[in-house]
C-alpha cells in the first residue's frame, strides 16, 4: 500500500473512532495508533493532520490529540444551486480523460496506466538533498528572474542544441502548463491547430478548454506523415502543429530523420509553426532519441517544450520553452500575465539536482529499469495475448496494444479495472474517431516485473471473458 492511501485508509479508521467520542475525550496515544493499525509514526501523524484540518480532532503538542466540539446540526434544507447551470452555459472544460491518468490505482489494482515513473525509480533522495540545498540558500524564497534562473536557461539551451540560446529560454511550471501558455500565445479562439492521432490527451484537453479546434494527422511507426500533413494545413488553414518527435505518446514512435525535414518543409511552405514536445528525451531505452527538432531550425519555425518530469517526479513542476523571434516575446508575455513565474525554491531544486554527479546515474539506472520492465511486458503479453500486435519502443513509457476488430476499448478498460488492473482505453487519445481500437500499457508505472506479469494475466482473463 502506498503512503498516501495508507494515510487515507487510518484517516477513515480514526474518523468512525472520533464520531463515537465525546467531545474533549482523548484518542489513543500515536504509539497506540502505530501498534494498533501497523502503521509509521509519520503515517499516523500525517492522518491527525488531517482529521485536526478537518475540524474534527484537536491535538495539543505534549498532550494528544482529542475529539473536537462538534458544531450543531443544521436542519435548513440544502441550498438550491441549480441556478448556476443557466449562467454557466455549456461546458468547455472536461477533465475526464485527463483525471482518469491522474487517478492512482486503488490498492491491491496493478497500475498499468499513468505517466510518471513508479515511486522506486524516482529520485527521491537525491530530490530530497536538491530541495534541502536550494531551500537554505539565503535568497530561495525570494521572487526569481523574470523568464527564470540564469543558471537554469543556460542548462536548457545546452541541452536543446547550438541553436539554442539562454535567452531563448523561458523557464515554465512544468510541461502541461507550458502547452497552456504556447497554445494561447500562438492561437485566437476558434483557431485550428493540427495534432498527432492518436496524441497526449492533455493536450487535447487544454486546446478544447482554450476554444481551439484540434485537426487530427495519423501517425504510424516512424511519426506522423508529411503527406497527410501538408494535406491537413492545406485543408484546414491552421498555422500551428503540435508533436511529440521522440518516443511519442501513446505509441512510442520516433519521427525518422527522412521525416524530420519534410515535416519543417511542410510547415514552412504553410508558413506555420511547430510545437515540439520534448517530454520523454531522457527516457530512451535501446538508444538516445535524435535531437530535438529545434536544433534543425533557423527560422524560428520550432517552438520548444523541455520537461523533465517524466524522468523524476510529478511534483516537480519546471520546465522549459524555448522559442526565438518576436514569438517568444509573445509567449512571455502570455506566462507573465497568467502565472507570474515560477516558483523559485522549483527552479533552485531542480539546478541542483541536473547539477550533481547523481543526475547522468540516475538516467541509466531509469533507462535500465525501463528496458526490464518493458520486456517484462512485452513477453507476459505474447504469453497471455498473443492475438494483440505490439510493436517494442525504443523509450517512453508506454505500450501501444492493437485489440482485434470489434472489441469495444473502453468497455475493455473499465471491465479490466474491475478486475484488479488499470490501462488506458486508447480511444480518448484520438482527436476524432479512432480507426481501431486500441489499449496504452504502461510499463514505467509497474512496481516491479512480477507485477507487470501479473497485470497482464488479470487483462487477459478479462478479454477473453
Amino acid at each position: 500500500m502506498n503512503n498516501d492511501s495508507s494515510v487515507a485508509a487510518l484517516a477513515d479508521a480514526l474518523r468512525h473512532d472520533v464520531r463515537r467520542l465525546s467531545p474533549g475525550e482523548r484518542l489513543p496515544s500515536s504509539r497506540a495508533l502505530v501498534d494498533r493499525h501497523r502503521v509509521s509514526p509519520v503515517t499516523v501523524s500525517r492522518a491527525l493532520g488531517l482529521l485536526a484540518a478537518e475540524g474534527l480532532v484537536v491535538t495539543r503538542p505534549g498532550s494528544g490529540a482529542f475529539a473536537a466540539d462538534r458544531p450543531a446540526a443544521a436542519v435548513s434544507e440544502p441550498a438550491d444551486l441549480s441556478w448556476q447551470a443557466v449562467t454557466l452555459g455549456d461546458r468547455s472544460v472536461d477533465s475526464a480523460g485527463v483525471s482518469w491518468l491522474l487517478t492512482p490505482a486503488p490498492d491491491g489494482v496493478v497500475a498499468l496506466s499513468g505517466g510518471y515513473l513508479h515511486p522506486t525509480l524516482q529520485p527521491v533522495r537525491a530530490l530530497a538533498t536538491a530541495a534541502a540545498r536550494a531551500a537554505r540558500r539565503p535568497d530561495a524564497w525570494e521572487m526569481p528572474r523574470l523568464g527564470g534562473m540564469p543558471e537554469l536557461r543556460a542548462w536548457f539551451a545546452r541541452a536543446a542544441g547550438p541553436a539554442a540560446a539562454p535567452a531563448d529560454v523561458l523557464i515554465t511550471s512544468g510541461g502541461q502548463q507550458s502547452l497552456t501558455t504556447v497554445l494561447r500565445a500562438l492561437l485566437a479562439p476558434g483557431a485550428p491547430v493540427l495534432v498527432e492521432s492518436p496524441t497526449y490527451l492533455g493536450v487535447l484537453a487544454v486546446a478544447r478548454a482554450s476554444g481551439l479546434h484540434p485537426v487530427p494527422v495519423p501517425v504510424d511507426g516512424d511519426g506522423v506523415r508529411p503527406d497527410l500533413l501538408a494535406e491537413a494545413f492545406a485543408m484546414s488553414g491552421a498555422r500551428a502543429f503540435y508533436c511529440q518527435p521522440a518516443f511519442q505518446n501513446p505509441t512510442g514512435a520516433v519521427l525518422s530523420a527522412e521525416r524530420r525535414e519534410k515535416v519543417l518543409d511542410v510547415a514552412r511552405a504553410a508558413g506555420a509553426f511547430v510545437i515540439e514536445d520534448d517530454f520523454a528525451r531522457h527516457l530512451g531505452i535501446t538508444a538516445s532519441p535524435p535531437p530535438p527538432l529545434i536544433a534543425q531550425d533557423a527560422e524560428g519555425r520550432v517552438v520548444h517544450i523541455a520537461s523533465l518530469t517524466k524522468a523524476t517526479a510529478p511534483s516537480l513542476r519546471v520546465a522549459a520553452v524555448i522559442a526565438r523571434g518576436p514569438v517568444a516575446e509573445r509567449i512571455r508575455a502570455t506566462q507573465l500575465v497568467e502565472e507570474f513565474f515560477p516558483a523559485r525554491p522549483l527552479q533552485e531544486t531542480l539546478l541542483e539536482l541536473v547539477s550533481s554527479p547523481g543526475w547522468p546515474r540516475h538516467l541509466r539506472a531509469v533507462r535500465a529499469a525501463l528496458r526490464s520492465r518493458r520486456d517484462a511486458a512485452l513477453s507476459a503479453l505474447a504469453r497471455e495475448l498473443p492475438e494483440l500486435r505490439v510493436a517494442a519502443p525504443d523509450g517512453g513509457l508506454h505500450l501501444w496494444a492493437r485489440l482485434p476488430d470489434g472489441v469495444d476499448d473502453t468497455a475493455l478498460a473499465e471491465a479490466a479495472l474491475r478486475a484488479g488492473v488499470l490501462v488506458s482505453a486508447g480511444r480518448p487519445f484520438f482527436p476524432a474517431e479512432a480507426h481501431a481500437p486500441h489499449l496504452r500499457i504502461s510499463y514505467g508505472t509497474a512496481a516491479s516485473e512480477p507485477e507487470l506479469a501479473e497485470g497482464v494475466r488479470r487483462l487477459a482473463a478479462v478479454l477473453r471473458s
